[in-house]
């Protein structure tokens, strides 16, 4: 069970603080067994600061605060705080990434039969997309709907989403694309034929929790090759 360890201090000191994570960090490479560490200061008081420290587990976090790094360091920080440290011992029953929801909903949503739908909940006003099928970036909410309107004009698709990743606020998507092509697509006249193509897609959030960027990878040549487009030149 992941075991988070909630440590809370006052000090005037942030700076030093920070620069002796820095050296724990350094000097246990290899061999911490903290996966996620995150430093808070409370927006009305300075000096209280709240750091979350995240381990794989509780007897992982046992070995971590054994090492001698930890300990000097421990003592090291305590020196720098007003008063001494609280420690709140956690076992994590819930976590949820919730840009990986945004993420599959996105998905789900741009490849919906009929109509497009607004999608003012999943994307800020002043989006920006990037697309190889596109040479220049695509801004703004009516822009990328135009630019998923011309694969939806193109193609009836859908997405599976084989894997997210979520980091801070930014979430990435390995994605598989199964299609039918039923209209004009880079000029290459609808054919009918049953295409598919991977990809992956990097999205950063905005601070609503919407997504403000978006840089699409996939493979646009051998979705050409299957469309024929590349036969003439074989």
């Amino acid at each position: 069970m992941t075991f988070v360890q909630l440590i809370e201090c006052r000090t005037s000191r942030l700076d030093e603080m920070n620069r002796l994570m820095d050296d724990w960090v350094a000097q246990t490479k290899g061999r911490r067994t903290a996966t996620h560490a995150v430093v808070g200061k409370d927006r009305s008081d300075a000096s209280h600061i709240v750091e979350m420290v995240e381990f794989p587990s509780y007897e992982e976090a046992m070995r971590n605060s054994k090492l001698p790094e930890t300990d000097q360091i421990f003592r090291e920080m305590v020196a720098l705080c007003d008063e001494t440290p609280t420690f709140t011992d956690l076992d994590v029953v819930r976590d949820e990434q919730l840009s990986e929801d945004t993420v599959r909903r996105f998905f789900e949503t741009i490849a919906t039969a009929g109509e497009l739908p607004p999608l003012n909940d999943l994307l800020e006003e002043d989006v920006h997309s990037l697309d190889p099928v596109n040479p220049q970036t695509t801004i703004g909410m009516d822009n990328v709907r135009g630019e998923f309107g011309m694969w939806r004009g193109a193609f009836e698709f859908s997405f599976t989403v084989e894997d997210v990743l979520a980091q801070g606020d930014q979430a990435c998507a390995r994605w598989t694309w199964n299609a039918t092509h039923t209209g004009d697509f880079l000029g290459i006249g609808a054919t009918g034929k049953r295409v598919t193509m991977t990809g992956m897609t990097l999205f950063r959030f905005g601070d609503e929790g919407k997504i403000a960027e978006l840089w699409w990878q996939h493979d646009q040549l051998g979705l050409m090759q299957q469309l024929g487009a590349l036969d003439e030149l074989e």
